[in-house]
């Protein structure tokens, strides 16, 4: 970056004003763009964090757009099947394309983009000298399906001041009047445009590479509350906002996983409501030795008007067991719901329309807020699930209750995404929430809780044995998910 200060573009007045600050933006790219991948090399540790993370959210071989791309060097990074650069400079432009002749470069005003295309991921990079970024999140929608994922790359506002000197003395590009947004004002701009915000990261306390030192900053001390809203840049996540679907339009997969249940068999299948267009309810029967599959053929003849189908589960753990179901299920939703009927099937139909309304993207039951039955939970439980939800707030950024209650509830479509990533979290997870949640958070999902009425079990034992040797297994998953999510 060169050593200027930052250019002032002359008076005007009226949308004239705009286009003079775009035509200030155009000149001053151009006038830095042949040297601007030596920037980037010189600077190649700041660059190669932020590479990391979107590396990370963005999964390969899918339709990318970058937005204010410069030579493309990010774009190229996230290995897309189509990836579409979008810069405001021919100069620029020329750069990127000898740079990476495999991806496409088009000179555009983002406030004017048509590309006649829809992408999987639009990566969104200097919303800071955008001159109207209202307009151009508006343009953004245009090139979105309801599942696109948009990630905003921006500044942090309170670096301002040390950019600003990082300019004059050198050490930074000249701009043209940036816009220095805070994380509310983007969020206000996403409202406006019609997105609506899921995840936010934030990322480097330090941008130099200095041994041991830049570690500890940006791997462990940018991690921490309080500190990490200081880290000098931030990715905003966010999705279009979508029409809610109608529940008669979607179609409801149930699995109810099972190991010597036969006492709840016939109580889920009667309780259990229909939902959606259609409801299969499918037992998922883990190697049960008394007579649990018997039952449920039982249940198949006694009710032949319902949809209930019984698999036969792996003996392995719980996990393996729903992953069984998850992938004979023909639903477009998919529904845990333990055997034990200690949460309410009555209370499946809240987490469809939290699904099917947006409210969230997946919709995680939460025992902890109402109070419980006397023996539904014992005390080492209860604290476990306590500190659990603490940690995941804290790994998440985001308040969570409850990560171990059975019932979770997600479309299919994303299931067959997070399914690529399970086994990853370092140390095999054999309940699968976790699997689950934090699948969820790599894919920026939106997770929502509702709150259900926890009761005791009426037959059959607990499998959530071991509390400790349990407890343990989850720290170390937490361990190795702190260090896989910090991007």
């Amino acid at each position: 970056m060169i050593a200027e200060h930052e250019v002032q573009t002359t008076e005007s007045w009226g949308p004239d004003a705009l286009e003079d600050a775009r035509e200030a933006g155009r000149k001053q790219q151009d006038s830095i763009a042949r040297q601007r991948d030596h920037w980037i090399r010189s600077n190649r540790y700041f660059y190669n964090r932020i590479r990391k993370a979107l590396q990370f959210i963005i999964e390969p071989n899918k339709r990318v757009l970058e937005l204010r791309c410069e030579t493309g060097h990010m774009l190229a990074s996230v290995k897309p099947s189509h990836g579409v650069g979008v810069e405001i400079g021919d100069a620029m432009v020329a750069c990127a394309r000898k740079e990476h002749p495999e991806l496409y470069f088009v000179k555009s005003d983002l406030e004017t983009l048509e590309l006649n295309e829809t992408f999987d991921y639009i990566i969104f990079n200097h919303i800071f000298d955008t001159v109207d970024i209202l307009r151009a999140l508006e343009r953004v929608k245009t090139h979105s399906t309801p599942d696109t994922l948009l990630l905003i790359v921006n500044y942090n506002y309170v670096w301002q001041p040390v950019l600003e000197l990082a300019s004059k003395i050198g050490l930074r590009s000249k701009l043209v009047e940036p816009n220095w947004v805070s994380e509310n004002d983007i969020r206000g701009f996403l409202k406006l445009a019609g997105f609506r915000p899921v995840r936010k990261r934030r990322l480097m306390l330090f941008p130099k590479w200095v041994p041991l030192f830049s570690s500890f900053c940006n791997d462990f001390l940018a991690r921490l509350p309080g500190l990490r809203r200081l880290c000098l840049m931030q990715v905003m996540a966010a999705r279009p906002l979508s029409a809610p679907k109608r529940e008669e339009e979607v179609t409801v997969s149930v699995i109810v996983p099972c190991r010597n249940e036969r006492g709840n068999i016939q109580p889920a299948v009667e309780r259990i409501p229909l939902m959606g267009r259609a409801t299969e309810i499918i037992f998922c029967d883990d190697k049960s030795t008394d007579g649990t599959a018997d039952e449920v053929r039982r249940m198949q003849a006694l009710y032949p008007e319902k949809d209930i189908r019984l698999l036969n589960g792996p003996g392995i753990c719980k996990a393996e067991n729903v992953w069984t179901g998850f992938r004979a299920a023909r639903g477009d939703v998919l529904m845990i719901l333990d055997a034990d009927l200690t949460v309410m099937p009555e209370e499946l139909p809240m987490f469809l329309r939290a699904l099917v309304s947006s409210r969230g993207d997946f919709v995680n039951g939460s025992r902890l807020v109402y109070p419980m039955q006397e023996q539904a939970m014992k005390f080492a439980n209860l604290l476990g699930n306590k500190g659990f939800g603490v940690v995941f707030s804290f790994l998440l950024d985001q308040r969570l209750k409850d990560t171990l209650c059975g019932t979770k509830v997600l479309w299919k479509k994303d299931w067959q995404r997070m399914e690529k990533n399970l086994g990853t979290w370092g140390i095999k997870d054999l309940w699968g929430d976790y699997e689950l949640l934090f699948g969820a958070s790599k894919l920026h999902l939106e997770i929502v809780e509702v709150p259900v009425h926890y009761q005791e079990r009426i037959f059959g034992v607990t499998k959530m044995t071991r509390v400790f040797a349990n407890g343990a297994r989850m720290f170390r998953i937490c361990w190795h998910a702190w260090k896989r999510l910090g991007g």
